[in-house]
């Protein structure tokens, strides 16, 4: 694996590696990001954040706000796999968002360097402010070698990101565990009360557990006639090893 790129920001060293056609970012050692332009659907994390964006019809993709850009996979893939017409990236870290642009190759969205509970507050009282539908909570810092959630699950951040959810809107949001989602806000009964779907999901290789919510029913039906094949959890081609159920 050869090294692209590196730069040491304070305490933190970032590098820019190559495996083959992939680009990866790394953050301390902390694999962050992998983009693979010739075979992007390869059965990774990002792929399993990607897969709830196909319980909407095409025609009901128009915005998504991703918070917590990383090198920017998930936006790749949002933009080579649907039609959205908008995305917002949000990220602290301004050198994720120079390593998604230079060496992931991302255009076309609206990139914005801030912290996104500021982002979400200053959203939130914009009289003018849109919905979005899809939003994507995949906020990770690095810590001790590990990745580490960067805001709680608590009831105020919850119930933040509903508000600025369409109606129909799907929330997706990725967890360390699944200790870590099942002590969420998502989990009380007055979260679980505005919710008329939520799935859970995860991979063998990985501790990460994938929370999908939504004020109208989630069907996995829909979900399996609109996803790709290499994807699709009821496709004999499918790459991405997962177990997906509803959330208690």
């Amino acid at each position: 694996m050869a090294l692209l790129w590196q730069r040491q920001v304070g305490d933190t060293c970032y590098q820019v590696r190559n495996h083959g056609a992939s680009v990866r970012l790394y953050s301390n050692g902390v694999f962050h990001s992998q983009w693979n332009p010739r075979d992007p659907l390869k059965g990774s994390l990002w792929e399993l954040l990607l897969l709830p964006a196909f319980f909407l019809p095409e025609n009901r993709l128009n915005s998504v706000l991703v918070l917590g850009v990383g090198g920017g996979a998930l936006i790749r893939l949002l933009q080579t796999f649907t039609s959205v017409k908008r995305i917002v990236g949000v990220d602290l870290d301004p050198v994720h968002l120079d390593v998604a642009r230079r060496f992931f190759a991302v255009r076309n969205t609206e990139l914005v360097c801030a912290d996104a509970r500021e982002y979400v507050a200053e959203q939130l009282n914009d009289p003018s402010r849109g919905t979005f539908d899809l939003i994507i909570d995949d906020l990770f810092g690095h810590g001790q070698g590990v990745a580490q959630r960067a805001i709680p699950a608590d009831k105020a951040w919850c119930s933040s990101l509903m508000r600025l959810l369409h109606r129909d809107g799907i929330l997706v949001s990725n967890f360390g565990d699944r200790q870590e989602l099942q002590s969420s806000a998502w989990r009380h009964k007055a979260m679980r009360g505005r919710l008329r779907g939520a799935w859970m999901a995860h991979m063998p290789q990985y501790e990460n557990h994938i929370l999908a919510v939504s004020r109208k029913p989630l069907s996995m039906a829909d979900l399996s006639a609109r996803a790709p094949a290499k994807i699709n959890p009821r496709s004999p081609t499918c790459r991405l090893y997962s177990h997906i159920k509803l959330l208690r």
